[in-house]
């Protein structure tokens, strides 16, 4: 794969590199418009294939919050159109690798050494890369070892680039006035976090702690010694990626141990420790060769606190969905519903939250759940449809929710594509075992 050797990271080179993105998307669609004259039967296939691959690979270049927001769109199959969810998917565990002098000199800057001079063997070839950092093998005193490396000048642009995506984010979910601000403050928060590699260190020593008494879930060890601000290093972990994994499995009884295993983990850190891995995709999961899974990167975690967890997870309870009062009172709490809302806007709201959950807490309404149940994604996937289709919603104040929602329905979305992917039947509170 071809190698990066320099990454733009001023505003003006990270603004003037979407702008001829932009360029690019405009010159696809006269080109549909064009052919659509001669051919009126033409679908927008072509086309979104088109501006998918012009996206992909203006943000490729970019690395940074650039290519996460498309990682974080990815993990939503039924809100993008196919062939921009399979392009964006790359940026999980597929983009263009540092060149290898920027490698040396990122550690440079960092120990005041090569890699070189600090572990016995060193592959200056990325063997993974990703959206903020690539994976290199390494060796020290024979074990193997993995050292992920942040891209230079990540943690410096994720505010410009942000500032860069919000008008087209404002327009698209039609936020309106400065209580949107609250949104976009806290997923820069939570960009700039996963480029602190001494906290994703600290906090990928904690979940391990926690949660190495799970059953058929492993995690590697980290290593402070070796690690820095934009340096993390861990035990090298042996298997394939979860999506290559459900691509090829046959075996229902080792796709439920996988989903099992997979669903406990993110119960108890929701539920027991009120923290969890908040990027739930296949580029963070392996399985090894004894169909166990292994978790990796734990630079995104997101902190639930009481004020929100309460009433979130009363949602789930059918007597609360059910009662009309006390439902209407969780949507209060939760900033679904607001004070200036007008009557129109609370019936609205009222009513389109109340499919979302019955729908949506579906999973945790029986002791068991099989995720192989396409009638539920189908669903889902309908309800989606709806609402993009909802003349009435963008005329609404699309300012809805929690701030802790950003993360939590990200959380939700990646697992519950996950377990579909693993078509996993699972034990819903078998979490609590531990």
């Amino acid at each position: 794969m071809k190698t990066i050797d320099y990454i733009p990271t001023s505003k003006i080179e990270r603004a003037g590199k979407l702008v001829q993105t932009g360029a690019k998307i405009g010159v696809n669609y006269i080109k549909h418009y064009a052919e659509k004259v001669v051919n009126p039967d033409l679908t927008r296939d072509k086309l979104n294939e088109n501006n998918a691959e012009d996206i992909y690979d203006g943000l490729k270049s970019l690395k940074g919050s650039a290519l996460k927001v498309a990682q974080m769109l990815s993990m939503d199959k039924n809100f993008l159109p196919q062939a921009y969810v399979e392009k964006f998917s790359l940026s999980q565990f597929s983009v263009p690798p540092l060149s290898a002098p920027l490698v040396l000199k990122t550690f440079k800057n960092n120990f005041g050494k090569t890699p070189y001079e600090i572990f016995d063997e060193f592959n200056a070839n990325s063997v993974n890369a990703a959206s903020i950092g690539q994976v290199h093998l390494a060796k020290k005193n024979d074990k193997k070892l993995a050292v992920k490396i942040q891209y230079p000048g990540v943690a410096n642009s994720i505010s410009s680039d942000l500032a860069l995506v919000k008008p087209i984010a404002i327009r698209m979910f039609n936020l309106q006035g400065k209580d949107s601000d609250k949104y976009f403050k806290e997923v820069e928060d939570k960009l700039i976090e996963e480029t602190n590699y001494l906290l994703e260190l600290k906090q990928s020593q904690e979940v391990v702690e926690a949660c190495n008494k799970i059953e058929n879930i492993i995690f590697p060890n980290y290593y402070p010694e070796f690690s820095s601000e934009k340096i993390i290093t861990m035990d090298w972990m042996t298997g394939i990626h979860l999506s290559e994994f459900t691509a090829k499995n046959t075996d229902q009884e080792v796709g439920d141990k996988i989903g099992q295993a997979l669903w406990d983990f993110y119960m108890y850190q929701i539920h027991v420790l009120r923290k969890v891995h908040a990027d739930p995709h296949p580029g963070n999961f392996l399985v090894d060769d004894q169909n166990q899974l292994i978790a990796l990167d734990f630079g995104c975690m997101k902190q639930i606190p009481e004020e929100f967890y309460t009433p979130y997870f009363e949602l789930i309870n059918k007597k609360v969905i059910t009662d009309e009062k006390r439902f209407n009172e969780k949507l209060f709490e939760l900033e679904i519903l607001r004070p200036d809302d007008s009557p129109a806007e609370v019936e609205y709201f009222t009513e389109m939250f109340h499919d979302l959950l019955s729908l949506f807490t579906k999973p945790f309404q029986n002791d068991t759940f099989d995720f192989a149940d396409e009638t539920f994604f189908e669903s889902i996937a309908k309800l989606g449809e709806r609402f993009s289709n909802d003349t009435n919603l963008k005329k609404m104040n699309g300012n809805r929710g929690s701030k802790h929602f950003i993360y939590m329905n990200r959380t939700f979305f990646g697992l519950y594509n996950l377990m579909f992917d693993l078509k996993a039947k699972i034990v819903v509170d078998n979490y609590l075992k531990y």
